[in-house]
């Protein structure tokens, strides 16, 4: 057979992500079985509301939208009025100013990322990230000639361990990918331990040509619970670069609304916004979705209801406590990733399936041995799968 695709995404196509792979055997076990009979904890996909106020906006903006050039084509990073609105809001959760065009909008997180790892990696460099980690980091790089290279994070918690990250540097390291509050683990990384990385980073940029930056992925950034805080990043470094979007916080993860910011004190950050502005065109995003910015720039100030997530939170926590599974309890995100009872976290994932429950293997993530519960499930359904967990782990 003619070889019709690339290699490396023909051995992609054949080696599916373990996300995906579950979510889809869940859809056939909801069909078997009916969907009533089946914990569905595969996807993150979020599914509280979005705020109440979203409904009068879409109004107002369908009325905006007939008007000439209404739903056209805009700045390639951007509406300006929009990219002014965020920076205010990122100068107060970074604790440091920055202005408009030192945000550039994009197509949610992911776009962030990719325009990102377009505009400044060269063909094997290395992108370190902490394990466990969000599989799709490996195609975003990739796709550019990046490799990632996982470093196991160790201890119940999977706290930020900065020695081990710097002990991973090599003369091709690009860039050092944190996610924190984090997927899979929902660990919220200390401010003690950013600073003796990125104080580390910093010393070592200043014998390097091409310097390592550090890039913080905060799509999860309001969801901390239990009084957590989450350690604002770009004052930490010249290098310091964070993203984000509203796919979590607004429950707009269909709009694809993020954004890619910069700290103003990096020397040669106009070259920086040139590119990332250049890649966010060229990779054929364009523009980010105009109804989406306009709709997230007036939400700035709303998020969903946390509480809701919090109490699904303490429900799961309750469910996996009598079925004697060990965890710790996430600060951040809406996942939980507990440990297996024997080590093998497919085998587990197989057995739990066979009562009706849908998880993701931890090697899905880098680190064999746990497995994924998302959370951003309806309580009910969180409750109700006890008798079945209990049965699995028995």
């Amino acid at each position: 057979m003619a070889q019709l695709i690339a290699s490396d995404i023909q051995s992609a196509l054949e080696n599916a992500s373990w996300i995906r792979r579950m979510f889809e055997a869940g859809a056939e076990l909801k069909r078997q079985r009916g969907a009533e009979n089946v914990f569905d904890f595969s996807l993150g996909n979020p599914d509280v509301p979005p705020p109440q106020k979203t409904r009068d906006v879409l109004h107002a903006l369908a009325d905006d939208a007939v008007r000439p050039c209404g739903l056209g084509y805009m700045p390639n990073a951007g509406l300006s009025d929009f990219r002014a609105a965020l920076a205010q809001k990122l100068t107060q959760e970074q604790a440091l100013p920055i202005e408009g065009k030192h945000v550039i909008v994009t197509v949610g997180a992911a776009g962030a990322l990719v325009a990102f790892f377009r505009a400044i990696l060269e063909w094997g460099d290395e992108v370190l990230v902490p394990a466990p980690y969000f599989v799709e980091y490996g195609f975003y790089c990739g796709h550019f000639g990046g490799i990632l290279k996982p470093v196991p994070m160790q201890g119940p918690d999977f706290a930020l361990d900065p020695e081990a990250l710097l002990a991973a540097v090599t003369e091709r390291t690009r860039v050092i990918l944190l996610n924190s509050p984090n997927n899979p683990t929902g660990a919220i990384y200390s401010p003690e331990a950013l600073q003796r990385l990125a104080q580390a980073v910093t010393a070592l940029n200043a014998t390097r040509e091409r310097p390592i930056y550090l890039l913080s992925d905060e799509p999860y950034r309001l969801f901390a619970f239990d009084g957590a805080q989450v350690p604002p990043m770009l004052p930490l470094s010249p290098y310091a670069v964070v993203l984000g979007s509203f796919s979590k916080s607004l429950s707009l993860a269909g709009e694809r609304i993020g954004y890619i910011a910069f700290n103003p004190a990096l020397e040669g950050i106009d070259t920086l916004l040139a590119a990332v502005t250049m890649t966010n065109r060229t990779l054929g995003y364009v523009n980010a979705p105009i109804l989406g910015q306009r709709l997230a720039m007036a939400l700035l100030d709303e998020q969903v209801d946390l509480t809701i997530y919090d109490e699904r939170r303490q429900a799961m926590a309750r469910v996996l406590t009598e079925a004697g599974l060990t965890f710790t309890l996430p600060k951040g995100a809406f996942y939980f990733f507990p440990k297996v009872p024997d080590g093998d976290d497919v085998a587990f994932c197989a057995t739990l399936m066979e009562h009706g429950i849908i998880a993701v293997p931890g090697r899905g993530f880098g680190m064999p041995g746990y497995i994924r519960l998302c959370c951003a499930v309806e309580r009910d359904i969180i409750e109700r799968s006890a008798a079945a967990f209990k049965e699995a782990c028995r």
